[in-house]
């Protein structure tokens, strides 16, 4: 491609939205550019690696023996309502204004519809099949570029299967086709635990990679590789105090005293002495849920619980404990009770006295709330514990590459996509749902591939194997020269972007060059010329070596060849 004819908008100054590197980069190369909150077009360089990252997972899927559709993104609404998930995502599907369509945000249901149509026996499964499609999200916090948007290209894929043995295998296929793709694009990953969220099912795993630009947190022990999204992340943590002797509950005035922090201060205690109260509405009846001290609740694993909840309104807690929050406790609340294990038979706590302004001491878990259920419902900390090794766990942003689903029967019991066994008896067909950001690929790589020039490109993911660079095409010899090198290069089978802009400067070249980030660099120069040279840069390394024109190709097969994928 000549970079004269090519479309590629560089920009010298970082666009003031763009606050992390692959946001930054991405404008910066032209590879995008915004059309709207969460909204982005893929100009040509951009698109060029969307098709290189879509062209890997083909490859990996297919391999798994998984076949191809394109399904559309325009789904009627009454197949979404068989399985109720209108009202699981909420505002953030995307409705067509006559409401009777809706914009995917994902194809679990049109799937099944397909397979509801055709899988009739046990001999038409197992079935995997997979698309790369936009999808459409209302996300209402758009940010960090491609990585979070309202619409976005993935890859998602469903196996069907006849029973719950066969899934594992094909949850196992795609964990390792999964690994195979990420490897290939030269990413450096990890495996985490997950929820399931609003896709339901059991197992459930994300791919991810570590960034601050991350929207999830995940705890993670570099000792023995345990990795979880702490939505469902556990640790080993000391439990309240539990003390032979307890004396019998006491109040005290606590004016102005509303955190646990402040109580503390006050009473000059332990936050471990005391145990805060959270009221959640869980269908339509109201739950106190008790955490020890400063600990935050994990509302993932609450809804395991639970199900359906919503925190407590401000209005309704002082109808339902007669105190603000800040002033609620265990001690007299009348409905269900769930504590964190953190609290399981401690004694001697201090909590809030259902009366603003007040607080209780002596609180004996096992005496003052024998009605209260125990599970783990906290957030894990930095230097917790590991429940494998015994060593610290470490807790970071991260980002979302890819996840993986054992759905089981959730659609296929919902839609009534059922097969006949060998008996000729009825069953719903089991499911399982595989997810990969295809921008998200991208964004990562460049994330973990970038330094103070631009971006460094891997061979697989490059837009262009060689950057040519002719530095004064004015110049009779070095146009030339630049033509006859371009020329070969593209017979030898290379993918050439070719620097033949005339007005602008060696060093906008270079600048430019390293920006782009393609591995390697070749420099046609006058001087150089003279002796009969050129010159190569690597753009990983910056190693610079001259070699002779005739060499060229030689050189590239020993060098370019022989880099890592």
């Amino acid at each position: 491609m000549r970079q004269s004819k090519t479309f590629i908008p560089t920009l010298k100054e970082v666009p003031s939205d763009a606050t992390i590197p692959s946001h930054i980069l991405m404008l910066r190369t032209g590879m995008v550019r915004m059309v709207g909150a969460g909204i982005y077009s893929f100009l040509p360089v951009g698109y060029k690696m969307i098709k290189k990252v879509s062209e890997i997972i083909r490859e990996e899927m297919d391999a798994i023996g998984a076949q191809e559709f394109h399904l559309p993104a325009l789904n009627p609404k009454e197949i979404w309502e068989e399985t109720g998930r209108v009202e699981a995502f909420g505002d953030t599907m995307f409705h067509i204004k006559n409401r009777d369509y809706v914009l995917a945000p994902t194809h679990e249901e049109i799937m099944t519809f397909h397979a509801k149509g055709v899988v009739k026996s046990y001999k038409d499964l197992p079935q995997i099949w997979y698309q790369i499609q936009t999808k459409f999200r209302n996300e209402p916090r758009p940010r960090s570029g491609v990585i979070r948007g309202r619409q976005f290209l993935m890859k998602d894929a469903y196996s069907f299967d006849s029973s719950f043995e066969n899934l594992d295998k094909s949850y196992d296929l795609h964990d390792k086709a999964y690994r195979k793709i990420f490897d290939r694009c030269g990413l450096k990953y990890f495996v985490v635990g997950a929820s399931s969220g609003a896709m339901g099912g059991s197992k459930s795993e994300e791919f991810m990679v570590k960034s601050e630009a991350g929207e999830d947190t995940v705890a993670y022990c570099e000792s023995c590789g345990y990795a979880a999204n702490v939505e469902v992340a556990a640790s080993i943590t000391h439990g309240a105090p539990a003390h032979n002797d307890s004396p019998a509950i006491f109040e005290i005035p606590t004016p102005g005293v509303k955190s646990i922090d402040e109580l503390c201060a006050f009473l000059k205690i332990n936050e471990i002495e005391t145990a805060k109260s959270r009221v959640y509405i869980s269908s339509e009846k109201p739950v106190l849920v008790l955490m020890s001290g400063n600990d935050e609740v994990n509302e993932t694993k609450l809804e395991a619980v639970l199900g359906d909840l919503r925190p407590g309104h401000p209005d309704e807690l002082k109808e339902l404990t007669g105190a603000d929050a800040g002033s609620i406790g265990p001690v007299g609340f009348k409905g269900r009770i769930i504590a964190d294990v953190r609290l399981k038979d401690a004694n001697k706590l201090y909590s809030g006295a259902n009366k603003n302004d007040y607080h209780i001491g002596g609180i004996d878990m096992n005496r003052d709330v024998p009605q209260a259920e125990y599970f783990d419902l906290r957030t894990v900390c930095s230097g917790e514990t590991c429940t494998r090794c015994g060593k610290n766990l470490e807790v970071f942003k991260a980002i979302e590459l890819g996840h993986i689903f054992k759905l089981g029967t959730k659609y296929s019991d919902a839609m009534g996509a059922n097969f006949l066994d060998e008996e000729g008896k009825d069953h719903p067909i089991v499911m399982g749902s595989y997810g990969i950001g295809v921008e998200r690929v991208l964004a990562c790589f460049i994330e973990q591939n970038n330094d103070e020039r631009g971006i460094v490109w891997s061979k697989a993911l490059s837009p262009f194997d060689v950057h040519l660079l002719g530095l004064n095409m004015k110049k009779e010899a070095v146009a030339e020269a630049s033509e006859k090198i371009y020329a070969e290069l593209k017979n030898a089978g290379y993918d050439v972007l070719f620097d033949d802009r005339l007005d602008a400067q060696a060093g906008f070249k270079f600048n430019d060059a390293d920006l782009l980030g393609a591995p390697l660099q070749i420099i046609v120069g006058e001087k150089n010329l003279q002796n009969g040279n050129l010159e190569v840069k690597v753009r990983r390394t910056g190693e610079r070596s001259l070699i002779p024109l005739a060499g060229l190709i030689d050189f590239l097969k020993t060098t370019f060849d022989s880099m890592p994928a």
